[in-house]
């Protein structure tokens, strides 16, 4: 059963920078895709940025230009680097992942193609 553990996150400056780290576990496959997503009060649930253990990638338009997302060396860990925030970024931001797994490229980032949540991770953006 695939499990994630969560980190990063915190209060920031608009204009500030933060790092988000998801590391996943429990798929003897080892093909994962994994995702960030955001809830906010009032808001839909938004993705924000996946990758797969190939590299396949994508970041939603509204992100573009200002994260990056990138994979660890063992292809189970999730580092997402959010530059000039701005204070409606704000929320809670939830790692999700599936085992096995293989993103096509441009593939829209959808909550029904992650089966394993985390709990969320806090960011707070203060203008």
């Amino acid at each position: 059963q695939v499990q994630l553990v969560e980190s990063g996150g915190g209060s920031v400056q608009a204009g500030g920078s933060l790092r988000l780290a998801c590391a996943a576990s429990g798929c003897s496959d080892g093909r994962y895709c994994m995702a960030y997503f955001r809830e906010a009060p009032g808001k839909e649930r938004e993705g924000v940025a996946q990758i797969d253990s190939s590299g396949t990638q994508g970041i939603a338009d509204s992100w573009k230009g200002r994260v990056t997302i990138s994979q660890g060396n063992a292809k189970n860990t999730l580092n997402l680097e959010m530059d000039n925030l701005e204070s409606g970024d704000g929320g809670t931001y939830i790692c999700a992942a599936t085992c096995p797994c293989q993103l096509g490229r441009g593939e829209v980032i959808m909550s029904r193609t992650y089966k394993v949540w985390g709990q969320g991770t806090q960011v707070a953006v203060s203008s």
